[in-house]
Order: structure tokens, then sequence, then C-alpha cells
């Protein structure tokens, strides 16, 4: 429950409970790169400081979510058996996850995130995304005893699985026909209505989520149902990397925790506003580098 209010820093206090989550996806290896500007053709920009650290939506709504809770936060994802993956492996277990790893032959994906100084930020991705297959010998069947999993990466049946714990929730990079031909009802899908990859029609949609969440930043976004909402702004925006994934951490977690929408909504927009106003996509980076 929310035991402490304080709406003119738009702000709240709550007791953490005993919830276990699962996360079921991906893993990327990022150098985020603080720029002067973003490139242009023709252009040559210089970086002023630079971090590589595992991240992705899967280790991020992860990571934010062992924040909340006291209980157990299981990841389920796929390494490239090499460098990366093994510091990947390494970071991610010393912050505390839970991590079930389905190794491959493959290099783990990389990126880079340029921020430029307005805390706008542009990502390249390399390689492949690696996720986690049903077929994968890992520990599926505690995935019903989870009060929430967060799907971001993964084969059809493990969608369907996934749908015996409490609360689950997605996004559209999952895939549209993966989330129709599963046959289930999630209970919010959640993504961006600013990203070409996450835009999809609700008529696309066979059987419709309890909640359908489209964010757009710094304006906020839309619920369905419910309708507009507005965005927490940040007195010291840095870096809107991981915003949404934070944001979407928040929405499992309370409607985990059975909280009215209202307040569910509240902790997305308190964890995506507290996202922006540091470096890269984790708050506390000495739990991660450590």
């Amino acid at each position: 429950m929310i035991s402490k209010s304080d709406s003119k820093k738009n702000k709240f206090r709550f007791e953490k409970g005993d919830l276990r989550f699962a996360v079921i996806g991906h893993n990327e290896w990022i150098n985020f790169l603080e720029v002067d500007k973003l490139p242009k053709p023709g252009i040559i920009s210089h970086s002023k400081r630079n971090m590589e650290l595992p991240a992705g939506g899967g280790s991020v709504i992860a990571k934010t979510l062992l924040e909340l809770t006291k209980g157990e936060v299981h990841f389920f994802t796929s390494l490239g058996d090499d460098y990366y993956g093994k510091q990947s492996h390494k970071i991610l277990e010393n912050i505390g996850l839970k991590l079930h790893v389905a190794w491959r032959n493959k290099p783990t994906r990389k990126g880079f995130s340029l921020i430029d100084a307005k805390g706008e930020r542009s990502i390249t991705i390399v390689g492949e995304r690696l996720e986690p297959e049903f077929k994968d010998n890992l520990e599926w069947d505690i995935l019903s005893q989870m009060d929430g999993i967060f799907f971001t990466a993964g084969d059809q049946k493990l969608f369907t699985i996934a749908r015996k714990s409490k609360i689950l929730c997605a996004t559209p990079r999952v895939g549209i026909n993966i989330i129709n031909n599963s046959r289930v009802i999630i209970d919010a899908l959640i993504g961006s209505n600013l990203d070409p990859g996450e835009n999809y029609k609700l008529s696309d949609l066979i059987l419709k989520p309890k909640y359908i969440i489209k964010t757009e930043g710094e304006k906020g976004g839309v619920i369905i149902p419910g309708g507009r909402f507005s965005a927490y702004k940040s007195q010291n925006k840095i870096d809107s990397y991981g915003c949404g994934d934070s944001f979407a951490a928040g929405i499992i977690y309370g409607l985990a925790s059975g909280w009215s929408i209202e307040k569910v909504l509240t902790l997305g927009k308190v964890l995506g506003r507290n996202c922006v106003e540091h470096f890269g996509p984790y708050p506390d980076l000495k739990a991660v580098l450590s």
C-alpha cells in the first residue's frame, strides 16, 4: 500500500511486498556515450563520457523490479557464449537477479546509445536478438509460482505458459503474431506510441488485453480503457534510455500488488521520470558495477 504521498514532487513511498517476479526476454550489451551532438551526415561528434553495461528491455525491467520487491526476481534470457555474454551474466547475477540462461554459440547482441545535451538518445543495435525458447532446459516449472511475469522476447509456447502467473504483461516487440497465436489474455500490453518497432493497430489484436498502454515520452500517453495520462516532468533530464522499461516495471508491480489503475500509473510515471535523471538505465550504478 502507498504510505506517503507528495503531490508537489510527484513521489510516493510504499512498503515493499514479498512479490516474486520473472522476466522472460532479451539482453543487449550497450555502450552508453554522452555526445555533444547526435550524428548527422558529414558531422563528427565527440563523446564526453561512456559506460558499457548489460541492458535492453529484459535486463532493465528485471533490475527495476528487483528494486521494488523483497521477493525474488528471476530473469530467463539467452546469452552468447562470448566475452560480452559472460560479462552480462556476471554483472546481472552480481546485482541479485536469479538468472536462467540459455547459452548460444552466437555473438551476444550489442549496441550503442548516444545521448545528447538535452537527454535525448539515439540507439544503434548490432547483431541478432538472442531469446529463450521453451525447448531450452531451464526451470520453466517455477513460472506458475510467480506473482507477475513480464515478457519481452521468446517463443509462442513460452508466452502461453507464462499465462500461469497471476499477472502477465508484455511489450509489442514480442510480436503480435505470437501474442495472437498464444490465445491468452494478458493483463497489460505496454509499448511506445513513438517507436515504429512497437506500432500496431488495436484491430491487429485477436484477444484484447485488460489494459493497453502506449507511452509518448514527455507527453505522457494513453491507456485503454481510461484515456490519456500526463507524464511527470523532470527538472534534470540526463538520459532517456530505459524510461519506457522502467515505466513498464512499475505497471506490472502495481498490478501484481492489486492497486487501483491510478496508483499503478503513478508508480510507472515516477519510475520513468526518475530514470531520465541519471546516465544509463540503472540509478544505483554501484550495485551494478561492484
